[in-house]
C-alpha cells in the first residue's frame, strides 16, 4: 500500500516536521497541495501548537498532522492536546513515544516515529505504531549517523517480524529519481522537507530561502557530532565557529552560545551569518521557488518518467 492510500492523501508524501517553519498555515497548504501538512511543534508551547492547530483546521479539510518533539517539557500536554482536538496523524522524535502511544491510538491517531537506526524501528514497530520514518542523515536538522540507502531496506526488512510494518523514506529526497530510489529500497513514501524550504508557501525569510537556492552539493555541513547533538546546517560564520570552538573542545554551554535562538534567527530574521540555516543535502539540486503543488507534480511524474527509461533501457 502506498502512503497516500494510508493517509488519504493525493501524493506519498509527508511534509517534514521543520520547527519554527511549519506553521499550521504552512501546514494546511501543503494539505491542499496534496500531501500530508505536518504541524512542527518542537519550537511551541502546548497552547501555541493548540492555536496552531486551530488555524490549520480552519484553512484545510484535508488530513494534516503534528510532529511532536519529545524532548520539549510540554511534550506530555501536546500529546493530550492532539487527542483532544482530534487530530489525525502524529509524528515523533527525540524519544520514545512509549507513554503516550496508547491513548493515541485508542483515538483513533495514526502514529509515524521518526528513527536515525534499525534498533529504535524495532521498538517503535514493538508499541504497535502504523508506521515507521526511517530518516538518513542527508536530511536537514537534526540527523542521525546512517545514510537513508543503507537504513531504509534494512528497516524495511526488519519490520517484516511485525507483520510488515509501512515504512517511509526521509533524507535526500528532493526529484523523482530519489523518490524512485526510496520506492525501490521497499518504502511506500517519502517524508520531504528541504525541497519545501524553497516552495512560494514556505514561510522561512526570503534570505533563507536564497541561501538554500545558492548552496552548491557540498555546502552543508554537522555541527554537534562531538556533543552528541548532529545537527545539519548550511555552512555560515556560526557553523564554523561551532565546529572549530567543539573541536577544541568547548564544553556544552559555550557551544549553546552559538546555538541559542538560532534558528529564530534565520526564519525570522534572516540572519544568514549567525542563524541556524537548517537544510539537507539536497541543497545542491534546488534552483527556483516554486508552488508546493508543482513540487509534488514534479515529483509524482519524475519518478514515473525514470521507471519507464528504465523499462525501456
Amino acid at each position: 500500500m502506498r502512503l497516500n492510500q494510508l493517509l488519504g492523501t493525493e501524493f506519498p508524501f509527508i511534509q517534514g516536521g521543520m520547527a519554527n517553519i511549519a506553521t499550521g498555515t504552512f501546514a494546511a497548504a501543503v494539505s491542499n497541495a496534496g500531501a500530508l501538512g505536518l504541524i512542527g511543534a518542537g519550537g511551541m508551547s502546548a497552547e501555541q501548537l493548540r492555536e496552531q492547530i486551530h488555524i490549520c483546521r480552519s484553512l484545510t479539510d484535508k488530513p494534516f498532522g503534528v510532529n511532536i518533539m519529545l524532548m520539549n517539557p510540554d511534550a506530555p500536554k501536546m500529546a493530550e492536546i492532539v487527542v483532544e482536538e482530534k487530530v489525525p496523524v502524529v509524528t515523533t522524535g527525540a524519544g520514545n513515544p512509549g507513554a503516550y502511544v496508547p491513548m493515541w491510538k485508542e483515538a483513533g491517531i495514526k502514529v509515524f516515529p521518526v528513527v536515525p537506526a534499525v534498533v529504535l524501528a524495532r521498538r517503535m514497530a514493538s508499541l504497535g505504531v502504523d508506521g515507521i520514518i526511517a530518516e538518513g542523515t542527508e536530511s536537514g536538522g537534526h540527523v542521525g549517523e546512517m545514510t537513508t540507502m543503507a537504513l531504509v531496506p534494512q528497516v524495511v526488512d526488519a519490520m517484516k517480524e511485525y507483520n510488515n510494518i509501512p515504512v517511509i523514506a526521509a533524507g535526500g529526497i528532493a526529484d523523482g529519481r530519489q523518490l524512485l530510489a526510496a520506492f525501490a529500497l521497499g518504502a511506500c513514501g517519502a517524508q520531504i522537507g528541504t525541497c519545501l524550504l524553497v516552495s512560494e508557501e514556505c514561510p522561512i525569510h526570503e534570505n533563507y530561502k536564497q541561501a538554500v537556492l545558492k548552496a552548491k552539493d557540498s555546502d552543508t555541513i554537522v555541527t554537534g557530532r562531538i556533543a552528541g547533538v548532529p545537527v545539519r546546517i548550511l555552512k555560515n560564520k556560526m557553523a564554523r565557529n561551532y565546529v572549530a570552538r567543539e573541536k577544541a573542545g568547548a564544553d556544552k554551554m559555550e557551544l549553546e552560545h552559538y546555538t541559542l535562538g538560532s534558528l529564530r534567527r534565520a526564519v525570522f530574521d534572516g540572519d544568514t551569518e549567525t542563524g541556524s540555516l537548517m537544510a539537507g543535502q539536497v541543497s545542491g539540486m534546488l534552483t527556483e521557488v516554486r508552488p508546493l503543488r508543482t513540487i509534488f507534480e514534479e515529483l509524482n511524474a519524475g519518478c514515473a518518467a525514470r521507471l519507464t527509461q528504465l523499462e525501456q533501457e
